[in-house]
């Protein structure tokens, strides 16, 4: 029997390493630093990029509006929508829904859209959303997120650039990357201003958490994955952090697969 047991073990560890590779080979994700870039219309710069990631086979997105605070939802639904029918597909959000985790469950893309992370963290545990939302980007629905739905799909939301206006249930997110995200990334410093720079907080979340890389999305950049390629949209550099290492920069012709 113990060749048996010994034998079982192997081959669960290689079917559990399997649906691992699987899941990363269905994703299909469009990560995007920010909606509006200075003296465009809103997601001006994103609408093509969306166009051609949704394709022609989707219809209609559902739309994840809980980042909103200053906007009510019925707002900020409006907003994005009006943005979605001129590229072509129709859009329902969930907060209009009866079941919420019941219409990520039929829908064939997912959105969600940016404001406040730690909102919509607690929004997406309270409702049941980020389990759903989980399953179904793992299996290979479209995912596009901007902002705060930009570092949802992290393992947590530890990178926001937030202020915690609300305590969620956890930090953990949807863990789609297995990197994090800081949306919004600059170099910039405010002259005159002793704070810490973007790069030391970002440094400060390495030192408590030296197994993760960080991506630093500046604006009106963009991540796509597909399955195991991940691909860098945009014309400013991404940066790359790790403990204890160099900070490295990239421009839109380098591979990011390291990254996967």
């Amino acid at each position: 029997m113990k060749w048996f047991f010994t034998a079982y073990r192997k081959n669960s560890n290689f079917l559990k390493m399997w649906n691992q590779k699987q899941d990363i080979m269905h994703k299909r994700l469009l990560l995007i630093s920010n909606s509006t870039n200075y003296g465009e219309e809103y997601l001006e710069y994103t609408r093509r990029h969306i166009k051609q990631f949704l394709g022609k086979n989707v219809k209609e997105v559902v739309f994840i509006p809980y980042a909103g605070v200053s906007l009510s939802y019925d707002e900020y639904t409006s907003k994005v929508e009006s943005v979605f029918m001129q590229i072509g597909y129709g859009l329902q959000s969930v907060h209009q829904s009866d079941d919420p985790v019941a219409a990520v469950k039929e829908a064939e893309a997912i959105v969600v859209g940016g404001g406040n992370t730690f909102h919509l963290v607690h929004k997406m545990h309270e409702t049941g959303l980020m389990d759903a939302i989980r399953k179904k980007a793992e299996e290979g629905t479209p995912y596009i997120g901007w902002s705060a739905g930009s570092n949802v799909a992290c393992p947590s939301l530890k990178t926001t650039n937030d202020m915690p206006i609300i305590q969620p249930v956890s930090f953990d997110t949807l863990n789609l990357v297995r990197f994090q995200i800081n949306p919004h990334y600059t170099d910039s410093i405010i002259p005159n201003h002793k704070g810490e720079s973007r790069e030391d907080r970002i440094r400060e979340f390495l030192e408590l958490n030296p197994e993760m890389i960080v991506v630093g999305l500046k604006e009106g950049t963009i991540l796509q994955v597909d399955g195991e390629d991940i691909k860098y949209i945009g014309s400013k550099t991404v940066k790359v952090f790790r403990k204890d290492e160099p900070t490295l920069e990239f421009d839109k012709n380098a591979s990011l697969d390291f990254l996967k």
